[in-house]
């Protein structure tokens, strides 16, 4: 082979290779901003957090747990199916032990859980490490679900519906 077609050759490869390991630490790059953007939208998160109104509800008063029959994934692996809300605690995450077991790299094996107190439910994080959602605000204690409301963990949401 002549020694012009080597070198040509030789460079060509090297051009690919830059390009692939450009193209690695762009992808790496929009997937680090893509998980920080949710907390940001959130505002900081240094005092406790407190879920929106929920649609009609005018009074203030939280809406009463009796109101939730279901627990529906709207977003992610399991979209569309439905839980029964049947008084017990519903917990969230990879391990198989988990009443709702989610495959989400973004999820941790114990990651939230959903509990019903005094007469109302409440999303609570059980230290998982990307966090718990209600809304737009990242949940640091239990806090109450009005029904409609996304929960999100990982790439999956969830909402209480009547």
């Amino acid at each position: 082979m002549p020694e012009i077609v080597q070198t040509v050759a030789r460079f060509g490869f090297l051009v690919l290779l830059w390009l692939f390991v450009f193209a690695a630490a762009r992808t790496i790059t929009r997937d680090l901003l893509a998980q920080r953007r949710p907390a940001a939208a959130g505002g900081p998160a240094a005092g406790p957090v407190s879920a929106p109104p929920a649609p009609g509800n005018r009074g203030g008063r939280p809406q009463a747990a009796q109101a939730a029959q279901w627990l529906v994934v709207t977003t992610g692996e399991l979209q569309g199916r439905r839980f029964v809300l049947s008084g017990q605690p519903i917990s969230i995450g990879r391990a198989a032990d988990s009443t709702i077991v989610i495959r989400d790299d973004f999820a941790s094996n114990r990651h939230a859980r959903v509990v019903p107190v005094d007469g109302q439910w409440m999303v609570e994080d059980l230290g998982s490490t990307n966090g718990t959602y209600l809304g737009r605000a990242r949940v640091t204690r239990p806090t109450p679900v009005p029904l409609g409301v996304p929960i999100r963990i990982g790439r999956s949401s969830f909402e209480l519906r009547p």
